[in-house]
C-alpha cells in the first residue's frame, strides 16, 4: 500500500531528525569551515559554543525545515526502493547484487526532488550561526587594533537571523525555481551513490537475522542493519557531502573560497586544505545517518502505517 508506505516513511523521518538535528548542524559547520577561520575542533566544541552563543534552540535552527520536508522525502526514498525493488524481481526470486544496486540507484535518483531545496535551505540557516559568531571576533579584533592605535572602535552591525521563508522567497526572487536546486548535481552524487551502497547492504544485512525463510526479522536486526549500512554508506560517500555541503551555502566568512562548481570546488579543497578535508564531519554525519535510518527501518519493517490503516502486513 504506498499510503501506508509514505506514512511510515514520515513518521520514521519525524522521529529520527528530532533525535539527530544537533549533531547534523555540527557536520554542516565543520564542513563548512575552511583552515584559515577554523571556529570549531570538534563536534561537541562545536555544541559548546553554539549552545553558549544561541542558546539550546540554536542547536535545532534549521529543524522546522527539516521536520517538515523530511516526510515527502523519506517516504520518496523507501517507497522507491520498495517499488523499483518490485519490478526488478522475478517470480519472487532473490533479487541480485547488481538489481539491488540499480533499485537503491533510482531511490536516490528519486529522493532528490525534495532532497536538494530541502538541504538548500537547512544548510543556510545552520550555517547563520558560525558566520555571525566569525563577524563578530573579527570585530572584536578591529576594536583593539582600533583602540591600540587610539582610534574610535566602531561595532559590527547586528546580522538579522534569515528564516526560511524568507530565504525561499529570496531564492525565488532573484534565481526562480532553479535557486531551490542549486547543488543538484552534488547531491545526485552524495545520494545515488549512498543508495546504492545502503540499500543492497541494509538487504543483505537484515536476511542473515531472519530466523527463517519467510519470516520477518526481529525488530534489533532491522534496527541494527539500519544502522550499519547506514554509517558504511554515509562515510563512503562523504567526500561528495563536503562538496555539496560547500556548493549549497550562499554566504562565506572572511576570506573562503568561493567555488563554480563540482570540479572547482573539490581541486581548491583539495589544493589548500588537503585530502583529509574531504572527511570533514565523517563521523557527525555517521552519528547522524545510523540512528536516521535504523529508526526509519524499524518503523518501516514493523509496519506501524499499516497496523493504523487496519491493513495486513506483507512479508518483506
Amino acid at each position: 500500500s504506498l499510503p501506508a508506505k509514505l506514512i511510515n516513511g514520515g513518521i520514521a523521518g519525524l522521529i529520527g531528525v528530532t533525535c539527530v538535528f544537533p549533531i547534523d548542524l555540527a557536520k554542516t559547520r565543520l564542513q563548512n569551515q575552511q583552515n584559515g577561520q577554523r571556529m570549531y575542533t570538534s563536534m561537541s566544541d562545536c555544541l559548546i559554543k553554539t549552545i553558549r552563543s544561541e542558546g539550546y534552540f540554536g542547536m535545532y535552527r534549521g529543524a522546522a525545515v527539516n521536520l517538515t520536508l523530511v516526510t515527502p522525502e523519506k517516504a520518496i526514498k523507501l517507497a522507491a526502493n520498495d517499488f523499483f525493488r518490485h519490478q526488478l524481481s522475478k517470480d519472487g526470486q532473490k533479487l541480485t547484487l547488481l538489481k539491488e544496486m540499480l533499485a537503491g540507484c533510482g531511490a536516490g535518483t528519486c529522493q532528490v526532488i525534495v532532497t536538494t531545496p530541502m538541504e538548500m535551505l537547512k544548510i543556510q540557516l545552520q550555517d547563520a550561526g558560525r558566520i555571525a559568531a566569525q563577524k563578530k571576533i573579527l570585530a572584536a579584533h578591529a576594536r583593539l587594533s582600533a583602540q591600540g592605535a587610539a582610534q574610535p572602535s566602531v561595532e559590527a552591525p547586528a546580522t538579522p537571523r534569515p528564516t526560511a521563508t524568507q530565504l525561499t522567497r529570496d531564492l525565488l526572487r532573484s534565481r526562480g525555481i532553479a535557486g531551490l536546486y542549486k547543488g543538484l548535481g552534488a547531491t545526485l552524487l552524495r545520494d545515488v551513490p549512498f543508495s546504492i551502497v545502503y540499500f543492497p547492504l541494509f538487504a543483505n544485512l537484515d536476511q542473515l537475522g531472519r530466523p527463517a525463510s519467510g519470516e520477518k526479522s526481529p525488530f534489533y536486526v532491522s534496527f541494527l542493519a539500519g544502522c550499519v549500512a547506514g554509517s558504511a554508506a554515509a562515510v563512503a560517500v562523504n567526500p561528495c557531502d563536503v562538496v555539496k555541503t560547500r556548493l549549497q551555502s550562499l554566504q562565506r566568512g572572511a576570506n573562503e573560497d568561493t567555488y563554480s562548481g563540482i570540479l572547482d570546488c573539490a581541486r581548491k579543497i583539495l589544493r589548500h586544505e588537503g585530502p583529509s578535508a574531504f572527511l570533514k564531519g565523517a563521523y557527525c554525519r555517521a552519528l547522524v545517518i545510523a540512528p536516521l535510518f535504523g529508526i526509519a527501518q524499524v518503523v518501516y519493517f514493523l509496519g506501524i502505517a499499516e497496523t493504523l490503516l487496519g491493513l495486513q502486513r506483507s512479508q518483506p
